[in-house]
């Protein structure tokens, strides 16, 4: 016998004076059921799920909660006001004796109850309105976002502690290794309709696919009936003389049936575009170090990163992965030890706080002001590596609509934000993409087109991300770090650092490379190099950045269009001068490492 339903939504409509988000909702959530909401940004996910908690009143339609029991909300912004600490956020509307429930999910997410609300960061605030829903007694929880700002540690004991429950839930999230592990059943929002499916996310990507395939096999079948159709209007009707009315209004129908279709959204048109490239060693720190104050960040720390290569940064909120990242980028000096830059780098930077986002600032202006540069936010066209593109269709590359692009910032979702800012950045010129906390907000289909991005990027990539499943797909290279200064390197993405590091992180000794044995007839120096080793070192640098230039100014002149056409002998000789100095730059670069590593 199936579980008497706790929830009920019937004939759901809700439009805010517009065009109706969703039409007539249909849904029914049981007891204990573990649900997942799923849909692309601006779909309607979180509007539905406070129409499912009565926060917000649907235009036409009947929620009903069976009597006796109760549904409890985790907003994606809870409202902090008139609370001192986290703590009294988390224990409000409990009973004191109900307050060990709180004080039991805060160990569990390692968070300090007696924070104050009014100093706490996003992840402190996220972690108390976990820890306030795991707290409550109602039989329905409705999740919007639980794991956003949350690291790696907490998202898994998240994990493990609602796969054992017993009451309901419905849950949001982007985090695909999360909505495997926890979701039996799917509700997937998609152009205003909810279409369920009884089985977990794991089964949800192939599902939407073939009803997707269906979708599209039917409008071909329409299209081919409408033409048909519209051929015997022409030929039957002056053939005969006479119209068979009947077909004409079927004709007409057809044509209606066509026109109502709601076109599926789709993805954005995202490219990442690298400019020149940069030399082959793109950062190598040596034995740096970093403290604030008792707290070391890294200790010793030693990484080379060569070009195309995609590094990942794990490791607990506040380890200092962000720190880290700015010292290796230049962006911070370290205590100790030296962090050396490669030739040609240019930069774009993902910032996890959105910080590069004036909220005031309308989404024109937020494309179009350069401060440094000196140009206002008026302006009607982006430029786009190095191409000027109106403002507006570049946002409808990136899904915004025209209505939107005189909006505030301030009044798009996290996913449209995120969606903003990857915008100003693939307007850029890049050989090197910092990426800190990308995935936070994103849709599934976003994700994936990112992931593929980041795959066919030729350049390289240092990324911050808490998602597990996305350092899996994208990261070559994982630098754990396991806190007290402690940073460990492994290879691949996140299952291959856990199977690497076992059931406990060990750290192995460190083991001197044993240095070549130098000539007896050069004299030796200091660092290891003899005096004609250090001038062929130096000398090397230079010969790299005139090689580099070279490769620039001959990939430029080979660019351009018809070159080879109207100049088919220059065209050849600049082929041929191009792939010796390519060559010739690989060597280069291969000696000048060999010598760095002696030193």
């Amino acid at each position: 016998m199936a579980p008497a339903p706790i929830l009920t939504l019937s004939g759901t409509t809700l439009g805010f004076g517009g065009t109706p988000l969703f039409q007539g909702i249909d849904l029914t959530v049981h007891a204990g059921e573990h649900i997942c909401l799923v849909g692309r940004n601006g779909s309607g996910k979180s509007t539905l799920l406070k129409v499912m908690a009565g926060l917000v009143a649907p235009d036409s339609g009947d929620r009903f909660v069976q009597p006796g029991a109760s549904v409890d909300y985790m907003a994606q912004e809870p409202d902090f006001t008139g609370f001192a600490t986290l703590f009294d956020f988390a224990c409000a509307g409990l009973d004191p004796a109900e307050h060990y429930r709180v004080e039991i999910a805060m160990e569990g997410i390692k968070l300090d109850p007696a924070i104050q609300c009014s100093g706490a960061s996003g992840g402190e605030r996220r972690r108390a309105s976990v820890a306030r829903i795991l707290a409550s007694q109602a039989d329905l929880l409705l999740l919007d976002e639980p794991t956003n700002h949350l690291d790696i540690e907490a998202i898994s004991w998240l994990e493990n502690h609602l796969s054992t429950l017993r009451k309901g839930f419905v849950l949001i999230s982007h985090d695909r290794a999360f909505l495997r592990a926890l979701t039996r059943s799917t509700l997937w929002i998609d152009r205003g309709v909810v279409r369920r499916l009884n089985d977990g996310f794991s089964a949800f990507e192939d599902w939407r696919d073939k009803v997707f395939e269906e979708e599209d096999q039917q409008r071909h079948k329409l299209n081919r009936l409408i033409k048909a159709e519209a051929r015997w209007a022409v030929e039957g009707i002056s053939g005969r003389r006479k119209r068979n009315m009947g077909r004409v209004r079927r004709l007409r129908d057809l044509r209606e049936q066509r026109s109502s279709q709601i076109k599926r959204t789709g993805t954005a048109a995202m490219v990442f575009d690298a400019g020149p490239k940069s030399g082959r060693m793109v950062i190598e720190a040596r034995s740096i170090g970093k403290s604030y104050g008792a707290m070391p960040i890294v200790e010793d720390f030693s990484l080379r990163i060569m070009r195309g290569e995609r590094i990942a940064l794990v490791g607990p909120n506040g380890v200092g992965k962000t720190t880290l990242l700015n010292m290796l980028i230049g962006a911070a000096k370290p205590d100790s030890g030296t962090v050396k830059l490669g030739t040609n780098l240019t930069l774009a930077v993902f910032d996890q706080n959105r910080a590069a986002l004036d909220p005031d600032q309308s989404l024109w202006e937020a494309l179009t002001e350069d401060p440094e540069l000196g140009v206002s936010g008026k302006n009607d066209q982006v430029m786009v590596r190095g191409v000027p593109r109106h403002v507006v269709g570049y946002l409808k590359d990136f899904l915004f609509s025209e209505a939107q692009a005189r909006a505030p910032v301030r009044s798009l979702s996290g996913g449209e934000k995120a969606r903003l800012l990857l915008a100003r950045i693939m307007a850029m010129e890049s050989n090197l993409l910092i990426l800190d906390e990308p995935t936070n907000d994103l849709d599934v289909e976003t994700l994936d087109l990112l992931q593929e991005l980041i795959d066919d990027y030729d350049g390289t990539v240092l990324l911050v991300s808490h998602d597990r499943d996305f350092l899996d797909r994208v990261a070559t290279t994982t630098v754990a770090m396991e806190g007290r200064g402690n940073a460990v390197i492994y290879a691949g993405g996140w299952s291959d650092y856990c199977a690497q590091r076992g059931p406990a992180t060990v750290e192995a000794p460190k083991v001197k490379p044993k240095k070549k044995a130098a000539k007896p007839v050069e004299k030796q120096v200091s660092d290891g190099l003899s005096f004609k080793q250090q001038h062929r070192l130096k000398e090397l640098s230079g010969l790299i950045e005139t090689l580099e230039a070279e490769i620039a100014r001959l990939e430029a002149f080979l660019a351009q269009p018809d070159i080879f056409s109207r100049e088919p002998e220059k065209f050849a000789k600049a082929s041929q001068s191009l792939a010796t100095r390519q060559q010739a730059l690989s060597e280069a670069e291969e000696e000048w490492l060999e010598l760095e590593d002696m030193a």
